[in-house]
């Protein structure tokens, strides 16, 4: 790709963002400034090659595999490029990094603080593995009286049970009161003002 074509892929992704779908050519070239739609041609030509743009079967501009990763950054203070240096940066598909099943994987809202000790808070949401094996340690959803639950799995002398992350919570469900949903693979939050500019 050409110097600017990641400031103008951005410029893209934020489109999308908005409208949930791609310009056509003439509008890709007001959006973008290029003077020409062969300009555009060529953009998106290089732009599909690198696998972030494609074609949908009626012609018309669409995402391609790439266009929803993001920049992985360095953290603070480590060694590497700065921001806007000439190397890209590395990207990660978010979708493709938490899912890895999609036809057995949910996104769940934790509506309660019962797993605080394990950084989940009301309002996260969880990407949840529908029968996905466990050991003990891990997060799971279970239903008890027909509403999903989020607890960690144990195992003692007893057996198996469910605890909570949290003591002012019931310390244990006996896991044969209950419908194991899943496993939680990963959780997320977007924090109050994120969209702001």
């Amino acid at each position: 790709m050409l110097n600017r074509d990641p400031e103008y892929l951005d410029k893209l992704r934020d489109y999308y963002a908005e409208h949930r779908v791609l310009p056509s050519y003439s509008a890709v070239a007001a959006l973008l400034g290029l003077r020409s739609t062969s300009a555009v041609a060529a953009l998106v030509k290089r732009g599909r090659e690198a696998g972030f743009l494609a074609r949908a079967p009626d012609g018309r501009l669409q995402p391609g595999p790439r266009f929803f990763e993001r920049t992985l950054s360095d953290p603070p203070g480590a060694s590497g490029p700065a921001p806007g240096a000439d190397a890209p940066a590395p990207g990660l598909q978010i979708d493709a990094y938490l899912i890895d099943q999609p036809s057995r994987t949910v996104l769940l809202t934790v509506e309660d603080d019962s797993m605080s000790a394990a950084g989940l808070l009301p309002g996260d949401t969880l990407v949840v593995k529908r029968q996905a094996p466990a050991q003990p340690g891990d997060v799971l959803v279970a239903v008890v009286d027909r509403k999903f639950t989020v607890r960690y799995l144990a195992h003692d002398r007893n057996g198996f049970f469910l605890k909570a992350g949290n003591s002012a919570y019931a310390p244990s469900l006996s896991s044969e009161e209950l419908e194991i949903y899943g496993r939680v693979v990963a959780s997320f939050r977007k924090y109050p003002n994120a969209s702001r500019s």
